[in-house]
């Protein structure tokens, strides 16, 4: 009895995935970011999550609310952005609860203007326990780079970091510097965003490519900096959280949908 219930529990927990898979994929990414010039092209394969974000598929199958917390600085806490609502966290809940309708989604904005990663981990464990969140976002990297900072102690934070966000259950996502004229210019932006990218495949967890993202904005699709950065070059304008969270979203859309064989392969 108990191996025919485990059987049922399976079988219900995939026909909801399975049935979040149809709503998902016949959802297309819409054209633009907003009523404007450019579009917001989705390239799923540059933006592909690796990991499965098997935590927060578990509960979508189950149809319980999910907490997402979104650490950073500025450009998660929205600077460059004309209201609260067009930061990158308030269009991405908006965005989840449209491809996954039913499911209580939420996004809890932690980002604070001008924080490196030592600042952030001070105070992760309270907002932690208040938030309880089921996915970390974590951004981080600019502001080490923009003050010139040294990357070895980064990058020990962030495996710090990572340790303790993993300990919580909870899936994460490490979000790497923007694609800006004040981050580029700067000697360590290259290898910030290599740093990064090698803690999230150590620890096993996803990354989302921001850096590389913009930078196919600006030179492949050709797109001027100031259609989707604010006037100070650095922080994303309206456009630019818009197009972030739609392609974000997707990307852990398409994670959360794809076949498990798939979402574990490397």
């Amino acid at each position: 009895m108990a191996s025919l219930g485990m059987a049922s529990l399976r079988f219900s927990a995939h026909f909801a995935v399975a049935t979040v898979v149809a709503a998902v994929l016949s959802s297309p990414l819409p054209a633009s970011a907003e009523d404007g010039t450019y579009a917001c092209r989705d390239n799923a394969k540059l933006a592909r999550l690796s990991a499965p974000l098997a935590h927060m598929r578990r509960l979508i199958a189950l149809g319980r609310p999910i907490t997402i917390a979104a650490l950073g600085s500025s450009s998660t806490a929205g600077a460059g952005a004309s209201s609260p609502q067009a930061s990158y966290p308030a269009r991405l809940e908006a965005e989840l609860r449209k491809r996954f309708p039913g499911i209580a989604i939420t996004v809890v904005n932690r980002g604070v203007n001008g924080e490196e990663a030592a600042d952030m981990l001070a105070r992760f464990d309270r907002f932690a326990t208040e938030d309880k969140p089921d996915v970390v976002l974590w951004q981080v990297g600019t502001n080490a780079v923009l003050r010139d900072n040294p990357i070895g102690p980064v990058d020990r934070l962030i495996n710090e970091g990572l340790a303790r966000m993993k300990a919580l259950g909870a899936d994460v996502v490490l979000i790497d510097p923007q694609f800006a004229p004040k981050v580029i210019v700067r000697p360590e932006a290259e290898s910030m965003v290599s740093v990064i990218a090698s803690a999230a495949t150590r620890r096993g967890v996803d990354l989302f490519p921001r850096f590389a993202a913009m930078r196919e904005w600006h030179e492949v699709e050709h797109i001027p900096f100031e259609a989707f950065l604010s006037p100070d070059l650095l922080h994303m304008n309206d456009w630019g959280y818009a197009c972030f969270a739609k392609l974000l979203g997707a990307a852990m859309a398409e994670a959360l949908t794809r076949p498990v064989a798939a979402a574990r392969a490397r």
